[in-house]
């Protein structure tokens, strides 16, 4: 793998803890501004609806500008929110800064999924996206654990601005690993060709698979922290390193997924999503149990980080060299289940089935995301089994013969004529351009 392609991942780390941490440090917010626990999810969902609103509008404004560039200018405005949010500490303000720190993530996001892709070919896409990813699998290892802790024994003000500054010093790697200037080797993207390449039905369907393997996961781990203070009993030094183990999972997931993504995308989305599934399922019955809560969390992790390699690669591969609003479009899939379901988890707290009830939820998105890969691969082998345009012949014996009453000064002719013509052949002709 290219060395830029780490630096682009810790990028995604120190961006990705403010997406992550949140599941640590929503108590602390609660507490301090006054507000209750499901009334501060809104901040998860603000930032969901940041980065789908973000990632393609984010996408058109920099389509014509050289990556670097326009990745730094992502990095400084998400240190600005942060550093905003920190200074004045203000539900409604904090909202506004969740919603501007989650575009410039998103357009970040969507750029350094682009450039990853780029950098590798065909055979490696799912492993370049695999190492970008990691950046969050770390960051629920490290900086989602360090951030909790940051919030229960300082204030959740210095978690964000503990943030500011990772991403400050990924922002000064990426100046020194990635070259400057707008890239000559491959063609500029044209938005007319971004937009047509859209127009397939079967990339849809993959946005829908994106789409409801983030929800699952994030119908759960929104209130994760909470779930385990709460229900499971964790004292609160306890509840930041099961969060790490969480982040250890996902690494694991993320590791093996990556190398077999490219392979077996199907394979891996079926079968980490039915890991999930059994897991989230057995979290709802046994969730005051601590070392069986342990457990559930770390293959939790694993499971559903370990299709993202696939989920990326599935998207991309239907693209082809037409990605950089479709890259975008996928990272605001990402979105679009983290910005409805821990609303929706919220209110499932309120009723009888309390913070374990949130893995029901996770569950039925499990199901429904398993359909959607099923529906996949339908469309793919459909796809794959339609018969291709027969391609012009370049070969001389499609050159057209005289009618046998030409005589052979005519044939003579036609040949001289042909041998000195400068020109390419002309198609109507069937003749090839080699000569």
């Amino acid at each position: 793998m290219p060395f830029v392609i780490y630096v682009l991942g810790l990028g995604i780390f120190a961006e990705g803890t403010s997406e992550f941490m949140l599941s640590g440090v929503m108590p602390s917010i609660a507490q301090d501004l006054d507000i209750p626990l499901a009334s501060a999810g809104m901040l998860v969902s603000a930032f969901a609806i940041g980065m789908l609103v973000g990632a393609p509008l984010m996408s058109l404004v920099t389509l014509k500008m050289p990556r670097r560039a326009a990745l730094v200018g992502f990095q400084l405005v998400f240190i600005a929110a942060h550093v905003g949010a920190a200074l004045v500490p203000h539900f409604g303000f904090l909202l506004v800064m969740r919603v501007l720190s989650a575009m410039a993530y998103a357009g970040f996001w969507a750029m350094a999924s682009v450039a990853a892709i780029s950098l590798v070919g065909a055979d490696k896409q799912g492993r370049a996206m695999g190492v970008v990813v990691s950046g969050l699998s770390v960051a629920t290892i490290i900086g989602v654990p360090g951030g909790t802790l940051l919030a229960q024994h300082a204030s959740w003000e210095a978690a964000f601005w503990a943030v500011a500054a990772m991403t400050a010093l990924s922002t000064i790697a990426l100046l020194i690993a990635l070259p400057g200037g707008r890239d000559t080797t491959t063609a500029q993207p044209r938005l007319a060709t971004e937009l047509r390449s859209l127009m397939q039905p079967r990339l849809w369907v993959a946005y829908a698979t994106t789409a409801l393997i983030v929800a699952a996961q994030f119908a759960i781990f929104s209130y994760l922290g909470a779930l385990l203070e709460d229900v499971t009993g964790l004292s609160t030094g306890l509840v930041p390193l099961v969060l790490g183990l969480y982040g250890v999972g996902a690494f694991i997931g993320l590791t093996i997924g990556g190398r077999v993504a490219d392979r077996a995308p199907f394979t891996l989305l079926l079968m980490g999503m039915a890991a999930f599934i059994v897991a989230a399922t057995a979290l709802t019955v046994t969730a005051h149990v601590a070392w069986v809560m342990i457990a559930l969390v770390v293959l939790l992790g694993a499971a559903n980080f370990g299709v993202t390699p696939a989920v990326n690669a599935r998207v991309f591969s239907i693209l082809g060299g037409t990605r950089t609003l479709g890259g975008a479009v996928n990272i605001a899939a990402f979105n679009v289940g983290i910005a409805v379901v821990p609303l929706a988890s919220g209110l499932v707290i309120n009723t009888g089935l309390g913070l374990a009830g949130t893995a029901w939820i996770g569950a039925a998105l499990g199901v429904a995301h398993m359909g959607s890969v099923l529906l996949d691969r339908h469309l793919t082998r459909r796809h794959e089994a339609e018969p291709r345009s027969p391609q012009p012949s370049s070969n001389w014996s499609t050159l057209p013969l005289p009618p046998d009453n030409c005589n052979r000064n005519q044939s003579s002719r036609l040949g001289h004529r042909l041998r000195r013509s400068p020109h390419p052949a002309d198609p109507s002709l069937g003749l090839g351009r080699s000569w």
